[in-house]
């Protein structure tokens, strides 16, 4: 149950400070107490849509401490969603 109430409050944060949640691809305790997070967002999707070009996709590593809070994020790649990762 742990995990899947890290991954509520990193959406929960993520939907109110930065943008709704696409995935969270990995969910892992990190070496010092706490998690290590890795979130996908749609960047800018609104732009996107409106000159017809494919969306963003932001992956982010979030860090959440032992009380299952996000302590930091930091966007750490952006590619196109169409764009296969290598």
């Amino acid at each position: 149950m742990e995990i899947k109430e890290i991954m509520q409050n990193v959406n929960s944060f993520f939907a109110e400070h930065v943008a709704p949640p696409h995935k969270i691809t990995s969910v892992e305790k990190a070496e010092e107490e706490g998690w290590r997070v890795t979130v996908e967002v749609i960047e800018e999707k609104e732009y996107m849509k409106k000159y017809a070009k494919d969306e963003m996709l932001g992956t982010y590593d979030v860090l959440v401490n032992q009380d299952k809070e996000v302590t930091s994020f930091k966007r750490v790649d952006i590619r196109y969603r169409s764009k296969i990762e290598s």
